[in-house]
């Protein structure tokens, strides 16, 4: 199985897709924009050959220099789980006849206003919605839809340029601070609880099923420096009030011809029980999603995602064995971390529940926390009981604080 896979470095966790393709016998051509000598040397190992390419998004360019330098070998697959990188792969997919997933399919997991298109077509419940270009069509959009409503990029990812308005006057401010995107949706702001769903897909049906909850909201949580980010998976699928969410998200799949493969869809339910689409991308989350899956199931996504998309084939056992709860800290302060009060305090009163502890120690510099959801690092713990693992969660929200000068 020869496989290209886009960026196999970056972000990060690409080289953990990198590996699970190794892993199941894939024999992988890597194409990205960072430099061969300064890729890893563990990735480098998993890689039969690398080429650069001056700029990784510029899917003319990069079409032209892989079918060069593979022209007369054969390849069997194209992937990509970085979201800027999807339709490149779809591209390089036609161009060579090879099988997956159409442009036409993938821009339908891509276009934020062509999938709400899709969906509602299907007779899904989706925010009211149009796609805007220009101030005029704003305002136009908003006569329509009314306050409160959400602006965001048509082809952005996670809750980057993503705004709620709630009045003419922050309308202006809004468009003021999106000048620098072509492309917006204009939608419906949905009142309810924020979840994900996500799969790993073979030909469409999840052979693979998460639920997270958000807490806050993203949009709030991207919008207070002050808030720890909270994201914890639910272990009980079956429970009835996330019924209409898995339901919903398995018909979106169908809607929009789903092929093999991760989605990570997020839904609201409503305060009536209501389930409704928010969006959904046909890669993996981000956020560190995937390694709270593992850490729900006891299993190895990187490498089952691997083995479905060269295979079709989806072997690992997951039960659901825990909630797995991620918190990101955000430090007070600005320039470099300095102290880290309430950690080991926490850790000692979870015990052997916490899994991970990736803070910035003092003397790193603090992360942009509206560039990255990662912020200041995180902590991550899990267990069985939903009660738990949310008051463990929200002990380390507010019992541990990073400063930073």
């Amino acid at each position: 199985m020869r496989v290209v896979f886009l960026s196999p470095s970056y972000p990060p966790e690409m080289q953990q897709y990198t590996r699970g393709l190794a892993e199941v016998g894939a024999t992988i051509y890597g194409v990205g924009d960072a430099p061969r000598e300064g890729l890893p040397p563990d990735l480098r190992a998993h890689l039969h050959d690398y080429l650069q390419v001056p700029r990784i998004t510029d899917e003319d360019d990069v079409l032209e220099r892989v079918s060069a330098w593979l022209r007369g070998r054969s390849i069997d697959r194209v992937l990509a789980n970085w979201e800027p990188l999807v339709i490149l792969a779809a591209r390089l997919r036609e161009r060579w006849g090879l099988g997956g997933m159409s442009v036409d399919a993938v821009r339908g997991f891509r276009d934020k206003q062509l999938m709400k298109e899709r969906v509602r077509a299907a007779g899904l419940r989706v925010p009211r919605s149009h796609r805007v270009r220009t101030e005029p069509e704003t305002w136009a959009a908003v006569e329509e839809i009314g306050y409160p409503l959400i602006l965001k990029p048509i082809a952005g990812a996670g809750s980057a340029d993503t705004y709620r308005v709630d009045s003419p006057s922050e309308l202006e401010t809004t468009l003021a601070r999106m000048r620098g995107v072509p492309e917006a949706s204009c939608e419906e702001y949905i009142d309810g609880e924020e979840f994900t769903f996500d799969t790993v897909s073979v030909g469409g049906v999840p052979a693979y099923e998460n639920v997270a909850a958000y807490l806050p909201k993203p949009i709030e949580a991207r919008s207070q420096e002050w808030v720890s980010p909270v994201i914890i998976t639910v272990r009980d699928l079956q429970q009835p009030r996330l019924a209409p969410g898995l339901e919903l998200g398995r018909r979106v799949l169908t809607a929009l011809g789903m092929g093999d493969g991760f989605t990570h869809m997020e839904w609201y339910l409503t305060s009536k029980g209501e389930a409704v689409f928010g969006e959904i991308g046909c890669r993996p989350g981000g956020a560190r999603l995937v390694d709270q899956m593992n850490y729900t199931s006891d299993i190895d996504l990187f490498r089952e995602w691997a083995r479905v998309a060269c295979w079709r084939s989806f072997e690992a056992v997951a039960p659901r064995k825990y909630n797995a709860a991620i918190v990101f800290k955000r430090a007070l302060g600005q320039g470099r971390i300095t102290r880290i009060e309430g950690l080991e305090a926490w850790k000692r009163a979870c015990g052997a529940w916490v899994v991970e502890d990736e803070l910035l120690r003092p003397g790193t510099p603090r992360r942009n926390w509206k560039h990255t959801l990662l912020s200041d690092g995180h902590v991550l713990v899990r267990h069985p009981d939903w009660n738990e693992a949310h008051r463990m969660a929200f002990a380390a929200a507010t019992g541990i604080r990073m400063y930073a000068q």
